[in-house]
């Protein structure tokens, strides 16, 4: 298996490095605070949680503790963003954008203002805090939004890169994180940037498209499928929008057949803005491996990512059903 410079050497290890995507979050966002001096943060009462602490730390005269006040906080951030200031405003995702996706859509949206939306313990790994915790619908409500970034990076070493290049870029973002720990998939010296994918292993017989820590599982699959004869591609898809479409494209006219990876609802997420783009531009098999059309529940993170299928085997399941229906 061929894998790009860029990904982990030791990513097949047992013993493979893991970290909390969250903390890329808050290092990337203390680097944008000491390269740019209007970058500022508002949290919801969750500052270690989100990881805004390292921020408050660091610049505690551009830290602003809201309380338990989502909506507050989203219409701040756009009085903030119209005065010039880069505003990120953290909390959990079923919160923000969750609770306060009215204010996110007019206040910030529809002016198109420079705000960062970081929607922390997004997905099913959230674990024992149950289903009222764990953000499966956010990509799908914040994609629809006009003027809207979605990204979701696949571990700590790209969460700080999209901090980085969301604080560079001027409109709103969205950025989901997670809380559990998850491998690191990607070298510190890889690329990123908003609207570009990146193919960490090159196959023709399926392309596999993941986002967020599920590329470590998009991953495990390949690995097992070339010890079938199956070789495939696998590309880590954490701009959801907009979407790389020339490197999807290219990698699909090969293969001519798709599964999507993502902890989020298989209704509206990456499977959503894929379907729809190749439904247009060239039509081909796709499955989905997400969440089914259910809430969650507490366990552990391991165990429910098995429960409700969206580990290595199940997608091995699914390009196993792509390929048999086309003999």
């Amino acid at each position: 298996m061929m894998l790009s410079p860029f990904v982990n050497p030791k990513i097949f290890e047992h013993d493979v490095e893991a970290v909390p995507t969250r903390n890329g979050y808050g290092e990337g966002v203390v680097a944008a605070g000491k390269k740019n001096s209007n970058v500022v943060v508002l949290c919801c009462d969750l500052t270690e949680s989100t990881r805004s602490l390292a921020f408050q730390k660091e610049f505690p005269d551009r830290f602003f503790e809201i309380g338990v006040a989502e909506q507050n906080m989203a219409g701040m951030s756009a009085g903030m963003a119209a005065c010039g200031k880069i505003p990120f405003i953290a909390s959990y995702a079923v919160f923000s954008p969750g609770r306060n996706w009215d204010q996110i859509r007019v206040s910030i949206a529809y002016s198109d203002l420079n705000v960062k939306i970081m929607g922390a313990h997004a997905g099913i790994s959230v674990g024992p805090d149950g289903a009222t915790h764990q953000a499966l619908e956010d990509m799908a409500i914040m994609r629809v939004l006009p003027h809207m970034v979605v990204l979701a990076p696949c571990d700590v070493h790209e969460t700080r890169k999209a901090v980085l290049a969301a604080a560079e870029y001027n409109g709103p973002v969205y950025i989901r994180f997670t809380r559990e720990k998850t491998p690191i998939i990607t070298m510190d010296n890889a690329p990123f940037e908003i609207g570009k994918a990146l193919v960490l292993s090159e196959g023709t017989d399926v392309t596999l498209i993941a986002c967020g820590p599920l590329v470590y599982e998009a991953l495990l699959a390949a690995k097992e499928l070339e010890a079938e004869g199956i070789r495939a591609e696998v590309i880590n898809c954490p701009s959801v929008k907009p979407l790389d479409t020339a490197t999807i494209l290219k990698s699909v006219r090969k293969t001519r057949r798709v599964v999507t990876i993502e902890e989020h609802q298989i209704t509206g997420g990456l499977f959503g803005a894929i379907a729809e783009f190749l439904s247009s531009r060239f039509p081909v098999p796709i499955l989905p491996v997400g969440m089914p059309n259910v809430f969650g529940e507490s366990g552990e993170p391991d165990e429910l990512l098995e429960k409700y299928e969206m580990k290595a085997d199940r997608i091995i399941a699914q390009v196993h059903r792509l390929l048999h229906a086309a003999k």
